[in-house]
């Protein structure tokens, strides 16, 4: 957590300082919405269905997670996902770049290659997400999936989720810099459906995440159970928006972790991963994409699925169908 994080989570003298700043950004994210919702700044509509999965908050909730399972529900469902993601941190000089599981996570950003390789779904990233959105729809997508979209409003949406983590959950709810929100909570009363990343509160649906097994990041053929590592302390290493959540997980799973937190998408160098010792180094997925090239036998991933309440599937398959019906008497 950085300096400023800190500040996020109460009211603290820095976070009053900084109020002024937050009152000028809240008034500029509600005249941005409201020339959005007049038409003013026009959205681009689509023939198909829009998904929109965000949050409000700054850093990790589990939204990458939960479009995983999404798309795979909805392939299942028998629909054809397209799934658009900015490619946050990206360098490629061309967009939208389709991601493949093989692209090197510094030319689209870590998120895309992990939807590319967990979704079985087509993926583009890119900043304009309408112009990928639409590139999905001419290749024969018949819904797109939005990764952390809920303030891009120039690409219309049909059905807007929401995911918060029930950990942090809105911090002092204070918009940036003097608190964690993108938007002020009140947002959440237009989005219908709200996803709580643990125990949900009320009008809240649950999602948990399930440890499927360690994998090595050298040889990732090569599965382990949690046993493996019993035997002593192990590295655990997090670049992601919640770090300890992830080695909260580890030890409920009887690990011994000495924790390694980084900042939310760090582009880690070889010399990052060397603690003076032999011991295993445990990473998430999100961080071994960008692990890979400097991989040794040491450094393994816990893989994990999103699971959330099953009334979530329940809910997209029937506002799908509205919207769907809705187009088509159109």
């Amino acid at each position: 957590m950085s300096a400023l994080e800190r500040h996020w989570v109460r009211l603290t003298p820095v976070s009053v300082l900084l109020l002024p700043l937050s009152l000028i950004y809240c008034a500029l994210v509600q005249v941005r919405r409201t020339l959005y919702r007049l038409h003013v700044m026009p959205s681009a509509r689509l023939p198909v269905p829009v998904i929109v999965v965000g949050n409000i908050t700054v850093g990790g909730t589990g939204k990458t997670p939960l479009v995983i399972w999404l798309a795979n529900f909805l392939r299942q469902a028998g629909y054809s996902p397209g799934i658009v993601t900015r490619g946050y941190r990206g360098n490629s000089q061309t967009w939208p770049v389709a991601v493949t599981p093989q692209t090197p996570a510094e030319q689209v950003g870590d998120e895309a290659v992990l939807l590319a390789r967990h979704s079985g779904c087509p993926v583009l990233a890119g900043p304009d997400r309408v112009a990928a959105a639409r590139r999905h729809v001419e290749q024969g997508c018949t819904v797109i999936v939005s990764d952390d979209g809920l303030q891009h409003y120039r690409l219309g949406r049909d059905l807007e989720i929401a995911v918060i983590d029930s950990m942090r959950r809105f911090g002092n709810r204070l918009c940036l810099p003097a608190g964690p929100l993108r938007e002020p909570v009140s947002r959440l009363r237009s989005v219908p459906v709200h996803v709580a990343n643990g125990a949900p509160e009320t009008g809240e649906l649950g999602m948990t995440f399930e440890p499927t097994g360690f994998y090595s990041l050298a040889k990732p053929e090569r599965r382990a159970s949690a046993d493996l590592f019993q035997g002593g302390p192990v590295h655990a290493v997090a670049g992601i928006g919640n770090p300890e959540r992830f080695f909260s997980s580890l030890r409920g799973m009887g690990l011994n972790v000495i924790p390694h937190p980084f900042p939310d998408h760090h582009g880690f160098l070889p010399g990052e991963l060397e603690f003076g010792d032999d011991r295993p180094i445990i990473m998430t997925e999100k961080d071994a994409v960008k692990c890979e090239p400097f991989a040794t036998a040491r450094c393994w991933v816990l893989a994990v699925e999103a699971r959330p309440d099953a009334a979530l599937g329940e809910q997209v398959l029937k506002r799908l169908k509205e919207i769907i019906r809705g187009q088509e008497a159109a």
